[in-house]
């Protein structure tokens, strides 16, 4: 047996194996699979945009015969990957976060770790909040900068860090997330601004979980707090609030004219297919109050479910923490029985031992389905306790 087969059997060995699932459609707030039509709580088409035919009919009906309306860019931005709608799309971002430029990449992924990896250098140093994304972690060590990584949400030990730390290296960005995509906590950006103020440091914020939700605006909890021209790199995604694809990031010009000449995952990958570009123009210059009206019915349920579950959560990402992996499968197979289509997040996602269901909240699902899946998962857990 060679080492990848042990691996894999070691994965299984501790209810750690992963694999693709089988979903046959996507049909609004509704997923299809084998085992039948269920309520969609793992997805992050947090507006429920990505299937409304009534949209997609109104926009291929109006631009199909356009010449950008093209299935692939075929090159790289640098070389023949780029028009019109690109420059247009970032201009939009830019106007919409009121700051003066921004730069397309292809994912969220590729975002954060091209903008973590090409601003720092071995003279510089990243503080990271220990729950980022494994985005920013990847491209922190891509970098080759030192970094930190301070203790979840824990602004002392970040200001601890920095009084030890920062005196030692030329450049300092502090990174974190603003809603954080498996616990759902949200970080504190006045706290981040202060502490990047007092000790000469950029600060770097990811929005991916925020943007088209939060915010008079929807560019999330950054505008939410009035702070936006305080932060100097903003990063999110077009993927999932947008039901698009791509992301961005947002900065002072200087920036992203060096992430265009440094950042290899911009540089090397072949550019965002020119019809996703319109299709994210299309809903940001016509659609924006349908875009906004989809945040306004997530957001009521967002505070009816935290309301309901008597927890201090804001946002519609909710962690049920189980513990053990084959306890959290179990539970996850029976929320799939019953109709919602709930997967078990397990290590190395998460730490070991909080293997947890992540609750998933998008704008069409109503109140009471939320209600009668939380009343589902408590008696479940409680089988569980009885069991044990």
């Amino acid at each position: 047996m060679n080492f990848y087969e042990n691996e894999i059997n070691k994965l299984k060995e501790k209810d750690n194996f992963r694999h693709v699932s089988d979903i046959e459609a996507k049909e609004g707030k509704y997923i299809k699979t084998a085992q039948g039509l269920m309520l969609n709580l793992s997805s992050n088409d947090y507006l429920n945009l990505s299937t409304d035919k009534e949209l997609i009919l109104e926009f291929t009906q109006k631009y199909k015969s356009e010449k950008e309306f093209i299935f692939s860019s075929t090159s790289s931005r640098l070389l023949t990957g780029t028009s019109r709608c690109y420059k247009r799309l970032e201009e939009n971002l830019a106007r919409m976060f009121k700051k003066n430029s921004s730069l397309l990449f292809n994912t969220g992924y590729q975002c954060n770790l091209g903008v973590v990896s090409s601003l720092v250098n071995r003279d510089d140093v990243i503080f990271s909040d220990k729950l980022n994304h494994a985005s920013i972690i990847d491209g922190m060590r891509l970098g080759g900068s030192k970094f930190y990584r301070y203790r979840h949400l824990d602004y002392t030990h970040l200001e601890e860090m920095l009084k030890k730390y920062r005196k030692d290296y030329k450049k300092a960005i502090i990174i974190s997330e603003s809603v954080f995509s498996m616990d759902g906590d949200i970080g504190n950006i006045k706290e981040l601004v202060r502490l990047k103020n007092e000790y000469d440091c950029y600060l770097m914020i990811d929005e991916a979980h925020a943007y088209g939700i939060f915010g008079d605006n929807l560019t999330g909890i950054i505008e939410q707090e009035k702070l936006l021209s305080e932060v100097d790199i903003i990063t999110a995604t077009l993927g999932k609030s947008f039901a698009s694809m791509g992301a961005f990031c947002i900065a002072d010009k200087v920036i992203t004219d060096y992430l265009i000449n440094k950042a290899n995952s911009f540089i090397f990958s072949t550019a965002l297919p020119s019809v996703n570009v319109m299709w994210t123009n299309f809903l940001l210059e016509e659609k924006f109050a349908k875009v906004k009206e989809q945040s306004e019915k997530l957001n009521k349920l967002i505070k009816a479910a935290h309301e309901y579950i008597k927890d201090e959560g804001k946002s519609q990402i909710i962690p049920v923490i189980i513990g053990a992996n084959d306890d959290c499968i179990k539970i996850a197979e029976q929320m799939q029985a019953q109709g919602y289509y709930v997967l078990p997040v397990r290590p190395p996602t998460v730490p070991e031992n909080t293997s947890r269901l992540r609750i998933s909240l998008t704008a069409d699902i109503q109140a009471d389905e939320f209600k009668k899946l939380a009343d589902s998962i408590l008696e479940a857990k409680n089988g569980l306790s009885l069991v044990k």
